[in-house]
């Protein structure tokens, strides 16, 4: 069992705060949280490279020079990929990179991802938070006023909220999500987490999960 102090936006000790970190996931595997971040950064690659292999440059077929008596290397085409201006020997075309997991197995990952934020004292509980416009200016106070200033954070909350979303969009390393699109990659990715005590209150009785997420 964890306590983990509750903080207002000030800064001050407002109470305690008990949660049961196996209750979230009974065991952290370092494997699956492995697999499930590969994962999420796979399936965020582009993929659209491309080079021309020796058939797609511009250029003619024609042999540069007779085969012999010049004193020269034989030489065929300036095409070939050993030329400047050729193509590649072993060229990379656009392609997918993206891959799926099984469900459950990217929804245990979570799991033990926010255990992982509770168990290395990563995780802030703030009682609440909630703009009633965008107000970039708060919100990096708010994050200053938790030691949150200088470092990478994830800023959890309970439902979706366009106005806190919006005044922590433009703090570098700062990211606002609702409990339920969290995943592997976006717990484990900052270096601290703040979640409200409304966000926590999903985590602890399990119904934060959302399969859009995974």
């Amino acid at each position: 069992m964890a306590t983990l102090p509750v903080f207002n936006e000030s800064g001050d000790e407002v109470g305690k705060y008990e949660i049961d970190s196996e209750a979230v996931a009974d065991r952290v595997s370092k494997q699956l949280l492995h697999d499930a971040v590969v994962m999420y950064q796979a399936n965020g690659r582009q993929g659209s490279h491309s080079a021309r292999t020796r058939g797609q440059v511009s250029g003619t077929n024609k042999k540069m020079y007779r085969q012999k008596g010049t004193g020269h290397a034989r030489a065929g085409s300036k095409r070939t990929n050993v030329r400047r201006g050729g193509g590649v020997a072993r060229t990379i075309k656009p392609r997918d990179y993206s891959y799926r997991l099984p469900k459950k197995a990217l929804q245990r990952a979570t799991r033990m991802a926010i255990r992982s934020k509770i168990d290395d004292g990563e995780m802030i509980v703030i009682d609440s938070l909630s703009f009633d416009a965008p107000k970039t200016s708060r919100m990096a106070a708010v994050l200053k006023a938790l030691g949150l200033g200088a470092t990478t954070t994830l800023v959890a909350t309970a439902e979706s909220d366009a106005a806190l979303y919006k005044s922590g969009r433009n703090i570098p390393g700062v990211d606002v999500q609702p409990v339920r699109q969290l995943n592997a990659l976006t717990v484990l990715k900052p270096k601290r987490m703040l979640v409200t005590k409304a966000a926590l209150d999903r985590i602890k009785d399990g119904t934060f999960a959302d399969s859009s997420a995974v």
